[in-house]
């Protein structure tokens, strides 16, 4: 299996890296359980403000689907870009009924103290 590392290239779009990996699965984790706040906590994410939880739960029940817990096909399509000093993600949403649905979780990831965060903007369709 090609392990995917972190890659500071602005130039093109690459695979999300092994390393992220189980934080998205987490943070969607607790989008299918309904806490789009994250007020368990996911380690490696910043708090979400209730607007973003709001506008989030409103684009996933406009969509009408239910969300699952992301497959290991997910990262086929999922992928990630530099612009500097952060990272622009995008991890394609699987639904119950779908399969690989048009939503995606749009988030930011930057370094902290040698380590990754990640900040929570978005699900939507692009």
């Amino acid at each position: 299996m090609t392990e995917f590392l972190v890659e500071k290239n602005e130039e093109e779009e690459l695979p999300i890296p092994q390393v992220w990996r189980p934080i998205f699965k987490n943070i969607i984790k607790a989008f299918v359980n309904k806490d789009y706040k994250l007020s368990s906590g996911v380690n490696h994410v910043n708090p979400v403000s209730d607007e973003t939880a709001e506008q989030i739960q409103e684009y996933i029940e406009e969509y009408g689907a239910e969300l699952v817990d992301l497959p290991e096909e997910t990262w086929d399509t999922s992928v990630y870009i530099c612009y500097g000093d952060y990272w622009n993600v995008l991890i394609d949403l699987f639904t119950k009924n779908e399969g690989l649905s048009d939503l995606v979780l749009h988030t930011e990831v930057r370094e902290k103290d040698n380590d990754y965060v990640v900040d929570i903007y978005l699900i939507y369709v692009p």
